[in-house]
């Protein structure tokens, strides 16, 4: 069995008082060069490493970014995820991921992100009621948004403008000469799905364009699926806009395997710019989101919040573009 090197271990060795050493690991906390350097190098001897963990609990304060996420899988939040932890990293914090399995957090993964006393809260595609949200406030723990807007905007949320995104791609394609237009979104009850729909319906609304809708869960399955969908109809629309860029990715495949040629047949837009639209099997035109922008902005909030808590909500938009290749 390990044995564990304490405080009063390293105290011993160094010469000095145990309040002397936890002084030295304790950010701000006054102690004298000639201190710090025999305790660090007790503790270098002895190989011991202090319990941030329990001095959270006694502090209050811990240096843990909790971060909900569901859907892992998708190549957009593993990237998001990635740079978090880069960027916390550097500020001294650590990443607590939190893989929930339903689209709005349950209990289990609140309990564990309290007992981890985490400083913030990210949550990514997912959902909060207001009940559980309450549970943060009271600790002062701030909650951000991030790619979502939450119900009622009750709390901090950072995203890319959807809506306008959704009206800058229909403009798009209009432009290209299409004319039978089809949408394929997400699971419709995101804020995601539901702006990025309503900005793309508005566009062909205002000039009476007709649309085919189709309804998947932002998955390479479901974007294959939907595909093969449109193509038993044996009418293909003559482009399509899909709600995000792996379900893109699996449309594109589909299409491939069925001697469907893009932009030829019909031209397809995706949504987000992973790094696998670019590659040369696809080339596929996408509408890319700021994401470093966005990161920024969710980072800074975070940390102005836990340097000194005010609950500040506010819903901040950050303009996206157009990557134009080779599918439309």
């Amino acid at each position: 069995m390990r044995n564990t090197v304490t405080a009063m271990d390293v105290a011993k060795l160094a010469g000095v008082s145990q309040s002397s050493v936890s002084r030295v690991y304790f950010e701000g906390a006054s102690v004298s060069d000639k201190t710090r350097k025999r305790v660090l190098e007790a503790a270098a001897e002895l190989g011991y490493r202090p319990n941030v963990y329990a001095r959270s609990l006694i502090t209050n304060q811990s240096k843990i970014i909790g971060l909900v996420m569901k859907n892992v899988q998708n190549p957009f939040y593993a990237h998001v995820l990635k740079r978090f932890s880069s960027i916390f990293k550097q500020q001294g914090y650590s990443i607590l991921f939190v893989s929930t399995n339903n689209d709005e957090i349950q209990d289990e993964d609140v309990e564990t992100l309290l007992n981890y006393n985490v400083a913030g809260v990210i949550v990514t595609d997912a959902t909060m009621s207001q009940e559980v949200g309450e549970e943060f406030k009271k600790s002062h723990i701030p909650i951000v948004f991030f790619n979502r807007k939450p119900r009622n905007n009750v709390y901090h949320s950072i995203s890319c403008n959807n809506l306008q995104a959704g009206r800058s791609i229909a403009q798009f394609l209009l432009a290209t000469g299409s004319t039978e237009l089809a949408l394929v979104t997400g699971n419709e009850d995101t804020s995601t799905s539901i702006e990025r729909k309503k900005g793309f319906c508005e566009i062909l609304d205002q000039q009476n364009i007709p649309l085919r809708t189709y309804n998947s869960d932002y998955t390479y399955e479901g974007g294959y699926n939907t595909a093969m969908t449109i193509l038993e109809e044996n009418q293909l629309p003559s482009a399509i806009f899909v709600a995000n860029d792996i379900m893109a990715l699996g449309l594109l495949d589909a299409f491939r395997k069925y001697k469907v040629l893009i932009p030829e047949h019909t031209r397809v837009i995706g949504f987000d710019n992973i790094a696998m639209t670019s590659w040369p099997a696809y080339e596929l035109t996408t509408w890319e989101q700021p994401i470093e922008e966005m990161i920024e902005k969710t980072v800074t909030y975070l940390m102005d919040e836990v340097q000194s808590y005010t609950g500040l909500v506010r819903t901040i938009e950050v303009d996206g573009k157009l990557v134009e290749r080779k599918t439309t």
